[in-house]
């Protein structure tokens, strides 16, 4: 089936099914310009909630397919690569998190919504990489319990000193492996560009950045800029986004390695299939769907 014949099918299927199609930031250009809405997981987890679709396509990975659920328990959920996962969720399991709990008593426990929902089931209040200092800060504890993302972690540290935060030792594997040596490159040569960053990456690159955001962060603040390059330290696929929505202006990537295999998965093709055969749904059992959506609205309550 050629592309343009895919593409109307997946729009004939949608319409029939009464389907939405969600895309994250870091999905294929293709994956991206067939979705309805684009965007990071919790906005979409949203928005998908706030439609009156039957059927919810999230192109993403597994633990955001899963926080749709948790927002839409009466929505069949499907994800289109059953092995799309996230190897930053899967580095703590709610076992492993009981067990720090023990270690720890009566410290809340801050989970990143990059997290399955049986670890969220078993924190105290989520956060995004947009609110995460501002959901520590709301805290009326001078000691923070903070999962899984260590680097995240420590960039929220930085802003509170008067908390201690404790991290779990996680993090995303494709932030991560960016270099402060490549920042200090991109410095040494273009430094009049603005390098912008995300939260996940190591404390050394987050520190020599010109801006810190999460995805929809960075994607604003270019959007606001009067400046027209600026180096992009965040995964290649909101690389798509910028350019769109601001073709008079120029994008580098930091890094090469800025590149989540598991989120390139996810290819036109496995969009029709899901549409088409309804697979692979997400399901999430009544009890943990409750318990974390309580950690899912313990944060967004304080917007």
């Amino acid at each position: 089936m050629h592309t343009l014949e895919m593409v109307n099918e997946i729009k004939r299927l949608k319409r029939e099914k009464r389907a939405i199609i969600l895309a994250h930031n870091y999905q294929m250009p293709e994956v991206q310009d067939i979705a309805d809405f684009v965007g990071d997981s919790l906005e979409l987890s949203k928005k998908a909630a706030a439609t009156n679709a039957d059927i919810i396509i999230f192109c993403g990975v597994h633990f955001m397919a899963e926080s749709a659920k948790v927002f839409s328990p009466d929505k069949k959920v499907l994800l289109p690569v059953y092995d799309a996962g996230c190897p930053m969720a899967d580095m703590i399991d709610a076992d492993q998190l009981r067990e720090l709990k023990k270690q720890y008593p009566n410290i809340p426990v801050v989970c990143y919504i990059n997290s399955s929902a049986e670890v969220k089931a078993e924190s105290d209040i989520c956060c995004t990489s947009a609110n995460a200092v501002k959901v520590v800060k709301s805290l009326d504890s001078d000691k923070v319990l903070f999962i899984p993302d260590q680097n995240l972690g420590s960039y929220v540290a930085n802003q509170i000193p008067d908390k201690e935060i404790i991290n779990w030792e996680g993090y995303c594997i494709t932030h991560h492996r960016v270099k402060c040596d490549e920042l200090d490159e991109v410095k040494k040569n273009w430094n009049k560009i603005k390098i912008l960053v995300h939260p996940e990456c190591k404390a050394d690159v987050v520190e020599k950045a010109d801006f810190v955001g999460s995805t929809s962060q960075i994607i604003n603040y270019v959007n606001k800029s009067d400046e027209k390059e600026f180096v992009i330290g965040t995964e290649m696929g909101v690389l798509h986004s910028l350019k769109k929505e601001n073709p008079d202006k120029e994008f580098y990537l930091l890094s090469p390695s800025l590149i989540c295999h598991n989120m390139k998965k996810t290819r036109l093709k496995d969009v029709y299939r899901a549409l088409k055969d309804e697979v692979y749904e997400i399901k999430v059992e009544k009890e943990i769907m409750a318990v974390a959506k309580e950690a899912l609205e313990k944060m967004l309550n304080l917007s």
